[in-house]
């Protein structure tokens, strides 16, 4: 984590998931005033500039002093936000967690190859993120490990191998956290069906998906070991598996992660059209 804490970054957009960002690296050491903060906004930069950070509503004089530049805004004023800064980040990281942005698009705009893609999930705003990173030959090992100090802030980070697999994990872990809120949802109506509390049946699922999350993570067996560990000849726990089973349920999340895959892929070129 040293070298990062040795940096100037800026953050163009100072939304939830920056501000996950700039709370991980503070509360690894990162001083406060080395961070500056860019927002049009003025209730978020007076929140922010309570926080001792450098806050400004002019991108250009943001990023003038910056060795690192993080790009979190949403992908329909992006093009906006990087036209105007064309070729004026030179000698500096460029980390852009801007869904559907792919390094070609933000290098022809900026007129620099040094860019570090991420695909993040909103546990960053708990420290418990899963981040997907790509970069290409023009970042060099020390730049991968400053964009992996900046994101390990706030969970995993996780390289992939090519561009095209950030769709993936976009499909995986970006629209992640939701799938896992549609199964609580659906246990706890159904906890509420058999007769539970509202609170209880809400307490018991959330805690059960926490402590099957952390045996996931602990535990040398796989997922797949673990359910069947739990799951006796003729009990409960098998009564319940073979309705999934009977409706499908596992090739249907094949083909939703599938969906958002596709999907992914579909915004990454429209947002590619709109810039050109």
């Amino acid at each position: 984590m040293s070298a990062v804490l040795n940096c100037n970054i800026t953050f163009i957009g100072g939304g939830n998931m920056a501000q996950a960002l700039i709370g991980g690296l503070i509360a690894r050491g990162l001083p406060a005033t080395r961070i500056t903060v860019s927002d049009p906004v003025e209730k978020v930069r007076l929140m922010l500039a309570e926080k001792d950070l450098h806050v400004t509503d002019d991108n250009a004089a943001a990023i003038r002093d910056a060795d690192i530049v993080v790009f979190a805004v949403k992908p329909q004023v992006f093009a906006g936000i990087l036209k105007p800064l064309k070729g004026q980040l030179e000698g500096k990281l460029v980390i852009s967690i801007v869904a559907g942005a792919e390094i070609s698009t933000i290098a022809s705009i900026l007129e620099t190859g040094r860019i570090v893609r991420v695909m993040p999930n909103t546990p960053a705003l708990v420290q418990t993120g899963a981040h997907g990173l790509f970069a290409n030959e023009a970042v060099t090992a020390q730049d991968r490990e400053l964009a992996s100090q900046v994101l390990a802030s706030t969970g995993l980070t996780i390289w992939v191998n090519s561009e095209a697999q950030i769709d993936a994990v976009t499909a995986v872990s970006g629209s992640g956290p939701a799938y896992f809120f549609y199964m609580m949802e659906s246990m706890i109506r159904a906890g509420k069906n058999l007769g539970l509390d509202e609170k209880v049946a809400t307490a018991l699922t959330l805690q059960t998906a926490l402590g099957a999350a952390q045996m996931a993570i602990t535990s040398a067996s796989s997922p797949a070991e673990l359910r069947r560990n739990v799951t006796s000849p003729n009990g409960t726990t098998q009564a319940a598996i073979e309705v999934f089973d009977h409706a499908h349920i596992s090739q249907n999340i094949q083909a939703a992660l599938a969906a958002a895959q596709k999907r992914s892929q579909e915004l990454a070129q429209e947002l590619s059209d709109s810039i050109k």
